[in-house]
């Protein structure tokens, strides 16, 4: 529904009811305000509701209500789909309820919506807590927890659902609810994975883990390495122990604080995250080292730095096209396939990685929360990204096509935040066993489906 079909007098009254910020299409921040990481997406909204707190998101999600809007909920800003905006409604953009709160007694970490992952890393550091959470410290707290959440820690700590204790939300209705092992049982079930589905979550309270300083960063190896490299570290990865993390990555080397001669080289990589005691990791690292990396920069460090090492490589307002996978085994066939489209990265920022599933987010029973795909070994993200709109088919084709080349080695479904808009059956596939019981919750919570610019389950449970 556009304004048009709004009174003046009720739109005017909702500003009044927000202690937050009213964005219309006619202000002079409406751009700004509908901009999202991800360049591609341009959609443009009747309205964006900038909350501020609880209150903020109450008078939203009733005033969508009351006028028949579509809604959207905005964290981050970080979803590959744009998700978090929409076309002729209203954005409940949460990005102001920014605050964080460590108990370091409990070791807890409570982290306002609005949060990315940077704010977590930076409070938690002060007293050796952190949440595992991704790999670039821009991403929002919110979709990336809903989602499932991998990233330097998975091995050792699990999947960031693992370590969610409690969730305050506000639902389609309007009412505050929390939902934790104690309360609303069947609802911090769904939310441990199954999105945005089932109501706005305000406010996360996570278990707070031991990491203070550990030892990471890159090895490289010429782009003609891959097949040598990839069957080497798809049986490395899976027997190393838990405190040893690497993602496999083709990619472009970009500038500084790479050596001039590696500089726009095609090349695949390891990025390591190691968090045990320090005098096992050199014995530990030998068999990478034997690989003959032709660059290496792995050593100590603040975990935090780790978690930013690509932010300026990836700012927001770039094109991204994704595609994505589960994967139990990496066959010679797959091999083959990573390297042919390794060494044809059509654009300096485009990149495949491999994603370790192993450990600790290994046992979490498949049914214990949404994320199906526990037995998975590694979540696979093809993107094509790149700074220029006219490159936009250029990265889509090579994305679509790398796909498509190694889907028929997948598990089947894929990891929710590294999707597109790619229709019902996907989303079903993803969930697997648990999407009946996700209907099921959907149509007790959201009997609407008045949360439905997500990957999207039907309170109907069909098309």
């Amino acid at each position: 529904m556009s304004l048009n079909n709004i009174q003046d007098a009720a739109i005017e009254e909702f500003r009044s009811q927000l202690r937050g910020e009213l964005v219309l299409p006619q202000d002079d921040n409406y751009d700004d305000t509908r901009a999202v990481y991800n360049g591609m997406i341009d959609k443009r909204p009747a309205m964006t509701a900038k909350c501020v707190d609880v209150t903020d998101v109450i008078n939203a999600v009733n005033f969508g209500r009351n006028n028949n809007m579509l809604v959207s909920v905005r964290g981050g800003g970080h979803n590959a789909g744009g998700l978090g905006v929409c076309d002729d409604g209203l954005v409940i953009d949460l990005s102001q309820i920014r605050y964080t709160h460590v108990d370091p007694v409990a070791k807890t970490i409570r982290v306002g919506a609005g949060c990315q992952w940077g704010d977590v890393d930076h409070a938690g550091h002060a007293y050796g807590l952190t949440v595992p959470a991704g790999i670039i410290s821009t991403t929002g707290v919110g979709g990336l927890t809903l989602g499932g959440g991998l990233g330097y820690l998975t091995p050792k700590y699990g999947l960031t659902i693992d370590n969610l204790l409690a969730a305050d939300m506000v639902l389609a209705d309007g009412s505050i609810v929390t939902a934790s092992a104690d309360e609303n049982e069947d609802l911090f079930w769904a939310i441990r994975g199954g999105g945005g589905n089932f109501g706005i979550v305000t406010s996360f309270l996570f278990r707070g883990n031991p990491v203070h300083t550990i030892i990471g960063g890159p090895t490289l190896w010429g782009i003609e390495h891959t097949e040598r490299i990839l069957k080497w570290y798809r049986e490395f990865i899976l027997n190393a122990p838990e405190d040893l993390y690497g993602f496999f990555a083709v990619l472009t080397v970009p500038g500084p604080p790479f050596p001039d001669e590696l500089h726009g080289r095609k090349m695949c990589g390891i990025i390591w995250n190691y968090s045990g005691p320090q005098e096992k990791f050199e014995e530990l690292f030998k068999p990478v080292l034997d690989m003959e990396p032709t660059f290496e920069h792995v050593g100590p460090m603040p975990f935090p730095a780790l978690n930013s090492m690509f932010d300026a490589l990836y700012p927001s307002g770039l094109q991204w096209y994704w595609r994505a996978d589960f994967i139990n085994e990496i066959p010679d066939k797959a091999v083959a396939e990573h390297a042919k489209f390794g060494e044809n990265l059509p654009t300096p920022h485009s990149t495949m990685h491999l994603y370790p599933i192993h450990g600790a987010a290994q046992r979490v029973g498949s049914e214990d929360t949404p994320w199906a795909y526990r037995s998975a070994n590694w979540s696979q993200v093809i993107v094509g990204v790149d700074p220029d709109p006219a490159n936009k088919e250029k990265i889509t084709r090579w994305t679509k096509d790398y796909y498509d080349a190694i889907h028929p080695y997948s598990a089947g479904g894929a990891y929710i935040n590294f999707m597109m808009e790619e229709g019902h059956d996907r989303v079903k596939a993803s969930y697997g066993n648990n999407y009946n019981r996700l209907v099921e919750i959907k149509k007790k919570y959201d009997p609407n489906n008045f949360f439905r610019v997500n990957q999207n389950i039907k309170p109907n449970g069909g098309h």
